[in-house]
Formats: structure tokens, sequence, C-alpha cells
């Protein structure tokens, strides 16, 4: 069941009409956990008993780390915690990539083993209910968190629909203190939400799949007849749908929430207005860059062990990172060169320091656009299907071929739709779509809503699964 496609809309509104009864709020709560389970049985109903296992193991982990005060003990329950999240995302996710990674290297040295084709199946979102989960073992460890009263707090926590399957990634402790108190929208809150859910629909369904997606398939799925103009449309255009992408579906999971009354933390800011790659990391996938900081990240030491220990744990980070995106060399390639250009600006700032220069509102322009061709460069790792693809994208961008994969329309319009979407990040990078829909005129604010909504219904393309259901 995805955003996109009117069963979702079907389902929600059943939600809303059964939480809207004068029921009891434990009541209320639990409505909202068994329909988490419909959303997520609808896509393969077996895999919601990957669900419960994490969420017994992790609930039960928690209660026996808070209740000893002997250290190995903690570690130990910890480790449960660890060892069933990550070994579950670890066989469902990279079970036939280690396999295969293993087959590669006996026969570079001769070896001759050809294992039977692995035939596992990747629960949708496993890498998102993973983290989130984890995140309740965790805290508690570290003492940010005491072990919660009421299971189904904590199971509804783990499996709230609307962002279950791509994100944001939430924490427990954010989470489950909203769970004391009997949670409606306000009519703010409902029309807001209901507004976000709208422009999430609208990035994914019109610029995402309808506009973007179309010419970044088509040139990464031929790339060794790209031509030059050919390269830099469609890489340009995935960097756009992206963003609309993943960004639309945040919009709608933040949207959704906020229609039961329940808030969710942002997940973009406007990234490609990022000046550096610490900024675009603080703009981008935000519940996912600040769980690894805080989880991994320091937990390596961060930046305390010296410099030399700081750059090693950036690349691990990163690394890491890349990896949770996808079981393939090429996402690893993708965190390395992040890490790689978080390393190098790192080194960089301490030559440099407070520099009135880096204050210069031209300079600074001129660092975001290379924010953002560097981050493009990465993009290019990302979506390639083999290393092969993303050379030959590679070399057609910087070594001029003659081709026509790409309209000349589609490619105008490729080019106009990221320019505007570069401009627009670049006015917005301060502040907030809710501030900015609260100073516009309300006649101006009804007539995008009624822009989109008729851009929406007249729309025939299908129904294209969201980006990060991969991952």
């Amino acid at each position: 069941m995805i955003f996109n496609s009117l069963t979702f809309i079907v389902f929600l509104a059943a939600v809303h009409c059964i939480y809207a009864l004068p029921l009891s709020w434990e009541k209320r709560k639990v409505h909202l956990w068994l329909s988490s389970y419909i959303f997520y049985a609808a896509w393969n109903p077996p895999f919601v008993v990957l669900l419960w296992i994490s969420t017994c193991i992790d609930w039960f982990a928690g209660r026996k780390i808070a209740a000893t005060d002997y250290r190995a003990k903690k570690r130990l329950f910890l480790l449960l915690s660890l060892a069933t999240n990550l070994g579950l995302l670890g066989y469902f996710k990279y079970g036939g990539f280690l396999l295969e990674t293993f087959t590669a290297i006996l026969q570079n040295f001769g070896g001759e083993y050809q294992p039977p084709a692995p035939n596992i199946i990747l629960p949708v979102g496993i890498s998102f209910y993973t983290f989130q989960s984890l995140s309740y073992s965790l805290d508690i460890y570290r003492g940010k968190l005491q072990p919660w009263s009421k299971f189904h707090d904590f199971a509804f926590f783990v499996t709230f629909f609307p962002q279950l399957v791509a994100g944001p990634i939430v924490r427990a402790v954010d989470f489950l203190p909203q769970c004391l108190t009997p949670r409606r929208a306000t009519p703010r809150q409902m029309g807001w939400g209901m507004a976000l859910l709208l422009l999430g629909l609208f990035e994914k369904v019109i610029l995402a799949d309808t506009i973007m997606a179309p010419v970044a398939d088509h040139v990464y799925g031929n790339s060794a007849v790209a031509g030059t103009v050919d390269a830099w449309s469609g890489v340009l255009a995935f960097s756009a749908q992206i963003f609309f992408d993943f960004s639309g579906y945040s919009l709608c999971a933040i949207g959704v929430a906020m229609t039961f009354g329940f808030v969710l933390p942002d997940n973009f800011r406007f990234p490609y207005a990022a000046v550096g790659f610490s900024d675009f990391w603080q703009r981008w996938h935000i519940s996912l860059s600040t769980w690894l900081r805080d989880y991994l990240y320091i937990s390596m030491g961060g930046n305390r062990k010296g410099e030399l220990r700081t750059y090693i744990n950036l690349m691990l980070t990163m690394l890491l990172g890349g990896l949770w995106h996808g079981a393939a060399w090429t996402y690893v390639v993708w965190g390395g060169l992040h890490g790689l250009y978080l390393a190098v600006e790192r080194y960089l700032s301490t030559m440099v320091g407070d520099s009135a220069i880096l204050k210069n509102s031209v300079v600074r322009l001129g660092l975001g656009l290379v924010t953002f061709f560097l981050v493009t460069i990465t993009y290019v790792f990302f979506r390639a299907r083999q290393f092969g693809d993303a050379f030959e994208l590679l070399g057609a961008m910087f070594f001029w071929r003659p081709a026509e994969l790409v309209e000349a329309g589609d490619t105008l319009q490729v080019f106009v739709v990221t320019a505007a979407l570069l401009a627009g990040h670049g006015l917005l990078r301060n502040t907030s779509l809710e501030y900015v829909a609260s100073k516009t005129p309300v006649v101006v604010r009804i007539a995008v809503v009624v822009a989109a909504l008729l851009t929406l219904s007249l729309h025939t393309g299908g129904e294209r699964a969201f980006i990060y259901f991969q991952f």
C-alpha cells in the first residue's frame, strides 16, 4: 500500500472514521497499532512476524537493561537487541550480497564455487523500523530513557504506519511521551497535515515520477550510448527525482501523522541550498544522519580521540551509511565519497578557520553550487546498476560525446525544474514551509491547493513505488 494510491486514501479515511469515535485513548492507540499491521501486511503478510520479533526482543531487552546494575549484564542484553535486529537486517538485506562477494573473491583466486541462487525477499522498510526499534534499547542503555510501562504503546511506536516503511526514523524518546495524553488534531493541525500530504503527493507523482523519472531511467538504462547533454540531463534528473521522491514521502508521513495529532521530526530542510557537506547532512535525511551521528559516530569516539581517529570515524560512518542504503558496492562508494568530502571539508576548515571571506554572499553561493555539483556526482554511483554504467556516464559528462537519447524538450524541462529547485532551496534555506505558508495570503494558498488537486486528479500515470522502499 503506497501513499500515491486510491487504496491508501480509502484506508486512511477508514482509519480516521474509527479514530473519531468516542473511544478511550487506550482503545484509539490500539486501533492505530492494529491498523499499522494491516498497512504493512498489504505488502507481504508473513513479514509482520519480523516486526513482532523486533518489538518483543527490544521490549524484553530494554527492561532487562534497566533492571540490572551490572554493566556486563547490561551489555549482554544490549547485545541481544543488536544481534536480533542487525541479524535480521543482515540476513534479509545483505545475505545475497555477502554470498556474491565471497564467490567473486574465490573466483579471483582460482576457486570454483557456484552457490545456488539465493531466494531472499527484502522486507519493505526493514532498514527503517530496525533503526527505530533499536533506538529504544540503545537509549535505555545510555540512560536517556526508562523502560516504557505499556507494551502496546511501544509496539505502536515501532509500527506507526505513516513513517513505518520509509521514515522519518523516529526515536522512542521523542515518540513515546506523545502516547501519554489523548491526541486529536486541532483544526490547524488537520489542515496543515492535509496540506503536507497534498504537497508530498505532488512532489512524488508529478515532479518525481512524471517529469524527472522517465529521463533518469532512460539515461541510466542506456549509459553506454549517452552523449554529454544526455548524461547531464539524466544525472540532474535523478538528483531532482530522488529529492522530490523522498522529500515527498516524508511530507506525506509527517502530514498523515499530524492528522491524528502526532508530531514527527522534519527529514529535509532545503538540502540543495547546503554550503558544504556537513551542512548538507544537517539538511538531507536528517533522521538517518543524526541517528548515525549519535549511535555510531559518537559511539566510535567521534572527534574526541585525535584528528586521525576523527577522520577514520567519519569515513567509517559514511561507508556504513552507504551500505545501509543498499547491498551493493556502488552504495559503499557513494558513502565513501561523502566521507571523503566531509574529511576534506574538515581539513580545509582547520586551515581557513572563521575567515570573513566565507561570509561573503557571492562566495557562499559559489560554495553552495560546488556542494550541489559534488553531491550530484555521488548520485551517479547511487543510481547506476553497476560500476560500468557509472563510469560510462561520468565519461560522457566530462568528455564530449554527441548523442540524441533525450529529446530537446525533455532536456530543457529537466534543466528548468532543477534550476527552480535550486533557487527555491536557496531562497528558503533559513526558513520553513510552515512559516512561508503562514505569510502567504489565504487566496494564494487556496489557489495552490486547488491547482495541486487538479493536477493530481488529471494525472493518468501508474502508481510508482517510492525509491526508498527498496532500502
